[in-house]
């Protein structure tokens, strides 16, 4: 397998009419499908109703990176393994006065999707197929290498600290009292001859 696999791919978004005066339509994310040369390479509309329409966007490659292998075997040992896509809707409106939802990105790794989820972009995932699944794993099967566990120290280990992170010492010798308060010199006797 190469170093960095690629597939081709489109990605189908659509717009779905809402019964709402603050948001009549809302974006999603229908499919990610092999590419071909039939879809050009320009978003098209693909069909349109009173309820929705839906939109073919060509051009995206999916790659596989060799640093990233455990991204996408967290993706592939989840329960519901799945493309991710990162969106983003047009500055300005189209034609017909509304923006396009556009994928900037298209991935198979579960990093790339919390990094883009971290910077509040837009992010959606459908199931990956058999087919997709199975040339991902091949790939972590060949690169992907487990970090072995590392033995958690007990806490009796760990350095102790003040409150405020600087090194603390505990002292086990029984003449160091603290509270200021004065000490009684041997055989319990006060200072003013009386004993205690």
């Amino acid at each position: 397998m190469s170093d960095r696999p690629t597939l081709d791919v489109a990605v189908i978004m659509r717009r779905e009419h809402l019964d709402n005066r603050w948001q009549p339509w809302r974006w999603e994310l229908v499919d990610v499908v092999p590419a071909q040369p039939a879809f050009g390479s320009g978003a098209r509309l693909l069909r349109e109703d009173e309820k929705e329409q839906r939109w073919l966007f060509p051009g995206f490659q999916a790659a596989l990176f060799r640093d990233d292998a455990e991204g996408y075997h967290l993706n592939l040992t989840s329960p519901a393994p799945c493309w991710f896509v990162h969106w983003r809707l047009d500055e300005a409106p189209g034609e017909d006065g509304h923006e396009l939802a556009r994928p900037v990105d298209v991935s198979l790794s579960y990093h790339d999707a919390g990094r883009w989820l971290d910077a509040q972009e837009n992010v959606d995932q459908v199931p990956a197929p058999d087919e997709v699944r199975a040339w991902a794993q091949a790939f972590v099967d060949e690169h992907y290498v487990a970090e072995p566990k590392r033995r958690r120290r007990p806490d009796s280990f760990k350095p102790l600290t003040d409150r405020f992170g600087n090194p603390a010492s505990v002292s086990t010798d029984k003449d160091r009292r603290g509270g200021g308060g004065a000490r009684r010199p041997p055989g319990g006797e006060t200072g003013d001859g009386h004993g205690g």
